[in-house]
């Protein structure tokens, strides 16, 4: 994995163990995160992820059950190379102080599949259906 440091702020993102599938990410930056608002954390790091993967910026458990801080949607191409920010939001009553150095969020590396896209009249009919929300239980 290919990080490129911006800042003497930025930390290289870490493993909390050998087996953990997420790569923590550090905030680069001190700053606050208003109750029940949002706040884009600066990293200070560029992410060069191998073709056929992108990196997924999720959730760490701790901050969610914590203090109820958890991630906006976070996707990393393969061909992106700007700095990576993290997108929280502060579901709780109080403002929370995000610290420089604090762990923010993971990066898990999937494997994709980009297909070609195809228009067709019809889909294969299937068992579900068009069964939505709710539908199998």
């Amino acid at each position: 994995l290919l990080i490129k440091k911006h800042s003497d702020k930025a930390r290289l993102p870490t493993r909390g163990s050998a087996l953990a599938a997420g790569y923590d990410l550090y905030s680069a930056e001190k700053k606050t995160i208003p109750a029940h608002g949002k706040a884009l954390i600066d990293t200070q790091i560029s992410i060069a992820v191998p073709v056929g993967t992108y990196g997924r910026v999720a959730p760490r458990s701790g901050l969610a059950s914590k203090f109820m801080i958890d991630t906006g949607a976070g996707v990393i191409d393969a061909d992106y190379r700007g700095i990576v920010f993290v997108l929280l939001f502060n579901l709780s009553d109080k403002d929370f102080e995000v610290q420089e150095g604090d762990r923010v969020a993971q990066l898990i590396i999937e494997k994709i599949e980009t297909p070609a896209v195809m228009e067709v009249a019809d889909l294969e009919e299937t068992l579900r259906g068009t069964g939505g929300f709710g539908s199998t239980g």
